[in-house]
């Protein structure tokens, strides 16, 4: 059985970071482009981790340490955002929240 590369880890990362490009630039929906931008995220941690452990070095694993904390922090404030312009609009829609009008 071959053995699985830090080129395979890099491999991965891009195409899951392509999928998440592709989603915050195709969809419409508010859902759907936070969370691609949240796998967006989690590519380039996978990245830093894959690289990290091919150099023996810490420094990148500390680095996805804070990424997940500021990932965290805008879990909480984007979805909170979200519910907020749910509950005035009635749509998360992107192409009908043309305006930040009350």
């Amino acid at each position: 059985m071959p053995e699985v590369t830090v080129n395979w880890y890099i491999a991965l990362a891009a195409l899951l970071f392509i999928i998440g490009t592709m989603g915050v630039l195709v969809r419409r929906n508010a859902l759907i482009i936070y969370m691609s931008i949240e796998l967006m995220l989690n590519a380039a941690n996978l990245a830093f981790v894959a690289l990290a452990r091919h150099l023996g070095d810490l420094d990148g694993q500390i680095f996805v340490f804070f990424v997940m904390t500021v990932a965290a922090a805008e879990v909480a404030v984007g979805l909170a955002l979200i519910v907020t312009i749910f509950r005035t609009k009635a749509s998360i829609n992107i192409d009908t929240i043309n305006t930040m009008k009350g």
